[in-house]
């Protein structure tokens, strides 16, 4: 019984990391923030 609670523990762990990152992608590419990246194909001069 004890295992499958450490299982299930680092099964949550995972997955609400991957969750938050994915959030804080999402914020950093579409939110403020998107506004301070640049284009690098816009600033590359022929």
């Amino acid at each position: 019984m004890e295992n499958s609670q450490n299982a299930l523990s680092i099964g949550l762990a995972v997955a609400s990391s991957l969750i938050c990152l994915t959030l804080v992608s999402v914020y950093t590419a579409f939110g403020p923030p998107s506004k301070k990246l640049g284009d690098p194909y816009e600033d590359h001069e022929d």
